[in-house]
C-alpha cells in the first residue's frame, strides 16, 4: 500500500472515530459529566498511558524540545486544550446537527490559514473538490430541505464551536509548519503535556464552580472511549496523514464526518436511509477524490 492510501485510510478512520465522539459527547452532557473535567481526566490518562514509550525519545532530544517550544505550546493548546474543551462545552448548549455543521467550516480555515502562513498553496481542484464536498455536508445535514439551514437558530454553543473550528484549523496548518524530528507517539505526549498546563486550571475552576463528576458507570464508559479512540488513536492517525499529504487535502476529509453520523444514527437508532443521503455521500465523496488529485 502507498504512504498516500496509507493516510487516505487513518483519515476516513480517525473522522469515523470523531463521529462518534460526538454522540458521546452528547450523551456526556445527557449524564450530567462536566465537559471540561472529562477533558481533564481524558488527557491526564493519555499522558500516563503514553509516557512508557516516549519518555526515552523525548529526554534524548530534549534541546529539539526547547528549540521548537513556541511552536509546540500553541499545538499544545490549540489541538489538546482548546478545542476538546470547547466542543464538549458547546454540546451542552447546542445540537450534534449544529455542531457538525460548523466542523465543516474547517477545510475552508485551514486552505486559508495555510496560504497566509504560508505552509501549503491550495490550486483549483482542492477548491473544487472543497466546494463539491461541502454541497454533498449540507444536503445531509438538511435533509436536502434549504428551509431547514435557513431557520437554524444559533445560539452560545454554536459560537463557541466556532472557536473550537478556528483553534483545529490553527492546530493542522500548524503541524505542517515544520518537519520536526519526532515520532507521533512522542509528538502526542508533548501536546498532551503542555495542553495539561492549561487543562488543570479549566479542571479546578469548574470544581469550585460546584460541577463534581459523579464516578459512575457511565462516566467510566464514556471516559474509556473518548481515551483509547478520540484521543490516542484519532489524533495518531490524523498527525500522520497530515505529515504524508499535508493540512489542505486531510482537511477535508472531516466532510466524512456528517456522513459518519447520518450512518450511525441509520444503525444504532434505526433511522432510515433516505436519498438525500445517497446524494449527499455522492458529493462529498467525489469533493475528496477531486481534492486529491494531481494539477495537471
Amino acid at each position: 500500500m502507498s504512504k498516500n492510501a496509507i493516510a487516505y485510510t487513518l483519515l476516513v478512520a480517525a473522522t469515523f472515530v470523531w463521529s462518534a465522539n460526538f454522540i458521546v459527547g452528547k450523551f456526556a452532557t445527557l449524564f450530567q459529566v462536566p465537559p471540561l473535567s472529562l477533558n481533564f481526566y481524558r488527557w491526564t490518562i493519555v499522558w500516563i498511558l503514553l509516557l512508557p514509550f516516549t519518555y526515552k525519545e523525548i529526554f534524548s532530544k530534549i534541546d529539539e524540545v526547547k528549540k521548537n517550544i513556541g511552536l509546540f505550546i500553541i499545538l499544545g493548546i490549540t489541538g489538546v486544550s482548546i478545542f476538546n474543551s470547547v466542543v464538549y462545552f458547546a454540546l451542552n448548549y447546542t445540537q450534534v446537527i449544529n455542531a457538525l455543521l460548523m466542523i465543516s467550516v474547517i477545510p475552508v480555515t485551514v486552505i486559508f490559514l495555510s496560504s497566509i502562513i504560508k505552509v501549503e498553496k491550495f490550486n483549483f481542484l482542492q477548491l473544487l473538490g472543497l466546494i463539491v464536498s461541502l454541497v454533498g455536508v449540507v444536503t445531509i445535514i438538511t435533509n436536502a430541505d434549504i428551509n431547514k439551514i435557513l431557520s437554524l437558530s444559533f445560539n452560545k454553543g454554536d459560537i463557541w464551536m466556532l472557536v473550537a473550528v478556528f483553534s483545529w484549523a490553527l492546530y493542522s496548518t500548524l503541524l505542517k509548519k515544520r518537519n520536526l524530528p519526532f515520532t507521533q507517539l512522542s509528538l502526542l505526549q508533548i501536546f498532551v503535556t503542555i495542553g495539561l498546563f492549561f487543562l488543570f486550571p479549566q479542571f479546578v475552576g469548574e470544581q469550585m464552580a460546584g460541577k463534581e463528576i459523579t464516578y459512575n458507570k457511565a462516566f467510566f464508559l464514556i471516559l474509556t472511549f473518548v481515551v483509547f479512540f478520540p484521543s490516542m488513536f484519532a489524533f495518531y492517525a490524523w498527525q500522520k496523514a497530515i505529515e504524508v499529504i499535508g493540512p489542505n487535502r486531510s482537511s477535508i476529509f472531516l466532510h466524512l464526518m456528517p456522513l459518519f453520523g447520518a450512518i450511525m444514527a441509520i444503525l444504532i437508532f434505526k433511522e432510515k436511509f433516505e436519498l438525500y443521503h445517497f446524494i449527499g455521500a455522492a458529493f462529498i465523496i467525489s469533493g475528496i477524490y477531486l481534492s486529491n488529485q494531481k494539477k495537471s
